[in-house]
């Protein structure tokens, strides 16, 4: 009897843990992307031996056996900490205003519907639940999506920083695709994954670092970032870029996802003055110095790109990506504003901002 019950439950789990796994990988390899980039790198400067490469190469953090075992153990399992101690506050956005000069509304991580000059800007919209090729594991919201893609207004051009999953989501663009008419203004390389969803060659654009398109009197240029690419066991194959917005009266940067670069001066020096930036300040870690900004190097790249202009947080509070205290990006970032003396705003998501207005919304 008790050998029959054994095979019943160890059959019963057997076809729940298959369930699972089938869940798990269902629709991973289409969100994979393209297994073939093409052509088109290769006319890069930036792309040697069969990948890009940073301009300033990464230096290779010290770190002990101990250190990483500790690293992927935080990671995985989290603290108290690393989690909000209750629902995060979230807006939802007002959708039928006309845009604004300088704006933005930022949508969790790092997408925002930028505004400048009267052209609406998306930039890296992933509306999933998980930033992951998969539906049932890796990272997860930590609060629901301000409003759904479909009720978003008609924007002008949708940018992207480079295709890892909490920047470059696949239903998220196939969303898109059918719900807008816009272009899509990509780094190099990215167009293929594009291309292989579904997405029609004549609205993508692909750009290498400092090459522009011109979309009316907006100017949208692909600038440089030091970081990384890839969705699976190949990297670097596609590029990886911040954007510079530039209107008739007005400039918006675009971090993305990068570490601190000195090439944040040659850019303000080229497209600047800014009068809005969006710095990445989250999912930083010692293992990884030169590939995430800690808040202090964003506010520091702030200053790189503009004498004055406004502030605006991103790469924190949506996804836990690094195991830092989740609220601890936006505070080190205030302290160091503070003592640069930096505009910022720090948007609930869904919130809409064009001026310095900190909002403490994480402590209350």
């Amino acid at each position: 009897m008790f050998g029959q019950a054994a095979r019943v439950l160890g059959g019963t789990a057997a076809v729940v843990a298959g369930g699972w796994v089938l869940r798990a990988v269902q629709g991973a390899p289409t969100a994979l992307g393209a297994a073939d980039i093409g052509t088109a790198a290769k006319r890069s400067p930036n792309y040697r031996d069969g990948v890009f490469v940073n301009r300033e190469p990464a230096s290779p953090a010290q770190l002990t056996r101990a250190d990483q075992f500790a690293l992927v153990r935080d990671v995985l399992t989290g603290g108290q900490a690393q989690h909000p101690p209750r629902e995060i506050p979230v807006v939802t956005p007002a959708l039928d205003v006309p845009p604004a000069d300088v704006a933005v509304t930022w949508y969790g991580h790092s997408s925002a519907l930028i505004e400048v000059d009267g052209y609406r800007v998306l930039a890296d919209p992933v509306w999933s639940r998980r930033c992951s090729p998969s539906r049932v594991i890796g990272p997860q919201r930590l609060h629901p999506v301000p409003a759904e893609l479909d009720e978003l207004p008609a924007v002008d051009a949708v940018i992207i920083s480079h295709d890892h999953y909490d920047h470059l989501d696949i239903d998220s663009i196939k969303a898109l695709a059918r719900s807008q008419r816009a272009k899509f203004y990509v780094p190099l390389g990215i167009g293929a994954h594009l291309r292989t969803w579904g997405l029609p060659p004549e609205r993508i654009v692909e750009l290498d670092w400092d090459e522009g398109a011109d979309l009316g009197s907006l100017r949208l240029v692909c600038t440089p970032a030091r970081h990384f690419s890839g969705r699976f066991l190949t990297r670097n194959v596609t590029l990886w870029s911040s954007w510079a917005l530039i209107g008739p009266r007005h400039r918006v940067f675009f971090g993305g996802d990068t570490g601190y670069t000195t090439a944040f001066t040659g850019i303000g020096d080229a497209y600047g003055p800014f009068d809005l930036t969006l710095m990445p300040i989250g999912a930083y870690h010692p293992a990884w110095p030169d590939i995430h900004m800690d808040p202090e190097e964003a506010v520091r790249a702030h200053r790189d790109v503009t004498d004055t202009g406004l502030l605006v947080p991103i790469h924190w509070a949506t996804f836990r990506l690094a195991p830092h205290p989740w609220s601890e990006p936006v505070e080190r970032m205030l302290a160091a504003a503070a003592a640069e003396g930096v505009a910022v705003a720090t948007p609930k998501p869904g919130q809409l901002v064009s001026s310095a207005a900190i909002d403490a919304w994480w402590r209350d």
